[in-house]
């Protein structure tokens, strides 16, 4: 064996498939022990390999459990559990103190053992020498083969899916490859990722060729090998895109606290800064408006509305409506607030459809009741006759009772008639 070639066959593996070195070769070191069983070993028994990546010299040894007779079935247990339909004993490995079938192929007793290893414990794995042997048939061959393929597949998998779930919650690039029902697959460097119709945006169309970024949202292990959710309609997308575009923003200088995002039409995004100097809007808006134009261009056009975070409810719920003005915001029970709008303002508070107020509720978190000053005022008159009604009542009970009672003068009159009287 030519051992330089064959370790530079190994690295070359390892690039191509994205996987450590000492994977493949622990991979090959496992088929080999697969070909040494197949032509040379018995049926139970555990072959263990190891190939030295010097000289390529390979050694042999079987494993086996050491157990004691507390951890096998007497003849007495296998008769009464074989009588019993669908229980069947197995030469397995002994956990959480269930007892297995010996095998003299997979197991040793202890005694038998600490012949060979005199420091050894029960539940310790034995590894005995094995004679090495260069020659295999066909059959061994093919088996190697077969199980080389095989790890070598799953530990493409496993590094696939450790590299990505390291990325979730990030910006990628992927091209789209082709469309599947309403699924869009994208290819995003080592394998595929799912566009699903949910994550898609409303009324952008996609076409194989097509570069986009995309938020990795989870990713999925599966019988059939990692599953890559990516999303255009996530909220955070847009954070993201800002951090690509906004150095103050990926420094930490300038940060987004809130997003409220309708897929493919409007954004707004709550931002602000700690950082004495530092303009937030005008970070995220750029010299002339270049910053924001390159996230809004990557969302095919979708507004973008950018506004100051503050911790004052008013502060910030007046902000949330921009572009339009309020002129008073009023904190009710309940997580409600009523902002009182100009009426020139109103349509531009309220927005399309309602989409401007309905944004702001989703950004600020609060209830959002616009109102006109003729409106509030209107309510203000009704509360105040609301007010006089209750107060009415009691009013002129009060003024009843007065009527009824005596007043001192007349108490002092009655009283000397009264005395008067008696003395008549």
């Amino acid at each position: 064996m030519d051992i330089k070639n064959f370790m530079s066959a190994i690295a070359q593996i390892a690039e191509e498939k994205g996987i450590s070195t000492e994977k493949v070769l622990g991979t090959i070191e496992m088929a080999i022990a697969a070909a040494y069983k197949k032509d040379y070993g018995k049926k139970g028994q555990i072959i263990k390999a190891k190939l030295d990546p010097e000289s390529g010299d390979v050694k042999f040894w079987q494993v086996k459990l050491i157990i004691d007779k507390d951890m096998i079935y007497s003849e007495t247990e296998l008769s009464q559990m074989e009588t019993k339909v669908g229980e069947k004993p197995v030469a397995g490995e002994v956990s959480a103190g269930k007892k297995v079938r010996f095998n003299p192929e997979k197991h040793i007793m202890l005694k038998e053992a600490k012949k060979i290893n005199p420091k050894i414990k029960v539940a310790q794995e034995l590894e005995i020498p094995l004679e090495t042997k260069i020659d295999y048939g066909r059959i061994a061959a093919q088996t190697a083969k077969q199980v080389i393929l095989q790890r070598i597949r799953e530990a493409e998998k496993e590094s696939i899916l450790d590299e990505y779930k390291a990325k979730e919650g990030e910006i990628i690039s992927g091209i789209v490859q082709r469309i599947e029902g309403r699924n869009v697959f994208l290819d995003i460097g080592k394998t595929l990722g799912v566009l699903p119709k949910e994550e898609q945006v409303p009324g952008e169309f996609y076409r194989p060729g097509q570069r986009l970024k995309v938020y990795l949202l989870k990713v999925e292990e599966t019988p059939r090998g990692p599953a890559i959710i990516l999303s255009r309609a996530y909220p955070k997308l847009i954070s993201k895109l800002f951090e690509l575009e906004v150095p103050e923003v990926s420094s930490g200088q300038v940060q987004i606290k809130s997003i409220a995002r309708e897929p493919g039409s409007r954004s707004k995004i709550a931002v602000c800064s700690d950082i004495e100097g530092v303009d937030p809007i005008g970070s995220m808006i750029g010299q002339k408006g270049t910053r924001v134009m390159a996230v809004i261009n990557e969302l095919a056009g979708e507004k973008i509305d950018i506004v100051a975070y503050s911790p004052e409810p008013e502060k910030y719920i007046a902000n949330s409506l921009s572009p339009a003005k309020s002129l008073e915001v009023k904190i009710m029970p309940k997580n409600k607030a009523q902002v009182i709008i100009s009426e020139d303002q109103l349509s531009l508070a309220i927005g399309k459809d309602g989409q401007n107020v309905r944004l702001a509720a989703k950004l600020t978190g609060w209830k959002i009741d616009i109102r006109s000053p003729r409106e509030d005022e209107k309510d203000k008159k009704e509360e105040e006759g609301e007010k006089l009604e209750t107060e009415l009542p009691s009013m002129e009970a009060k003024v009843k009772k007065r009527t009824k009672s005596s007043s001192p003068v007349e108490k002092e009159i009655k009283k000397k008639k009264t005395t008067k009287t008696t003395q008549d």
